[in-house]
């Protein structure tokens, strides 16, 4: 088969070996699209190496045709559509994933719009509703809201009643949170984030993937019993905390990742999207939002469009679609 490798920090479409024999309960899917992540950038740069066990071809979610089926596999059969949360392997002609990673695609979604699926709503609704514990009517802040992921959190906000206010780099895309149901956002290039969200009435769970000096900020803005859910470090490694604010105000920081869980943990993530997000993919109250495509072999430029930040939405790459 053919998949990308990383040759000096830049992404190679060249021929490799295929996946291994097939586990027990494990599939082959024969990829149609791979989604684009900013953990991709930061395993191009050499600072994400992939879990032990998972491929070093970077990609974390794919949609495609499975192939060949485990003999424990229950779920699925070969020639059924998918799509699937992977650990690594991605950008490439095939994967073998377990089947707990797999989701068949929601009903009236083609395989393009699958692709944007498993990484970012499973993201998202692992750490607003199962780290974060948000209840409905609790308000939330999302940082970098038009990214793949903000754009999935936010629809999940509107459908489960929790208001929302996002940060995100430029009017276009606070246009575009609101469209998707935001309540009020504040432009970044303008200062603090602080006075604005405090006006709005404070969050009681925050879903940030920049880290740094947004810890302090976000601290400064989360109500008594509040979630601080940290998902990323775009803004730094180090953040000042006020100890005593988040002993008095009974604050919570939580620190999470998704690539590194096991199959049986993501599973159990994507059983719970299946239940509560999959109708509402189904039904059309929930869209995948797509910013660009790319044919694999221009996977540079994808992830460039990602690293500056140019995107409203999820990043693909078309594999044989």
């Amino acid at each position: 088969m053919h998949a990308i490798a990383i040759e000096s920090q830049r992404l190679v479409w060249r021929e490799h070996e295929a996946p291994g024999p097939v586990g027990a309960t494990e599939v082959r899917i024969e990829v149609a699209w791979a989604g684009v992540n900013r953990a991709d950038l930061m395993q191009r740069a050499g600072k994400y190496p992939p879990p032990p066990g998972a491929p070093d071809i970077p990609g974390l979610e794919v949609s495609g045709t499975i192939a060949e089926v485990g003999q424990r596999v229950e779920r699925f059969r070969r020639g059924d559509a998918v799509c699937a949360l992977l650990a690594g392997g991605g950008y490439a002609e095939q994967v073998v994933v377990d089947e707990a990673q797999v989701l068949p695609i929601p009903a009236n979604l083609g395989l393009r719009e699958a692709a944007a699926l498993p990484e970012v709503f499973a993201t998202a609704w692992l750490n607003l509703y199962m780290e974060g514990a948000a209840q409905s009517g609790q308000r939330i802040l999302l940082h970098a809201a038009a990214s793949g992921v903000g754009t999935a959190a936010i629809q999940l906000c509107r459908a489960f009643g929790n208001p929302c206010f996002v940060t995100a780099g430029s009017q276009e895309k606070l246009d575009a949170c609101t469209r998707l149901g935001a309540d009020a956002g504040w432009n970044r290039h303008d200062g603090s984030f602080v006075d604005a969200v405090k006006a709005w009435g404070g969050a009681d769970m925050i879903l940030d993937p920049v880290g740094g000096d947004y810890v302090e900020q976000d601290l400064a803005v989360l109500n008594a019993d509040g979630r601080l859910v940290l998902i990323g470090l775009m803004g730094g490694m180090e953040a000042k905390l006020d100890l005593g604010r988040m002993l008095m105000k009974r604050q919570r920081v939580i620190g999470s990742t998704l690539r590194s869980r096991s199959a049986k943990a993501k599973g159990a993530i994507l059983d719970a999207l299946h239940a509560q997000v999959w109708p509402k993919l189904a039904s059309g109250e929930i869209k995948p939002l797509i910013a660009e495509t790319w044919p694999i072999q221009e996977a540079e430029s994808a992830l460039q469009h990602l690293d500056d930040n140019a995107n409203i939405g999820k990043v693909l790459l078309r594999v044989s679609a």
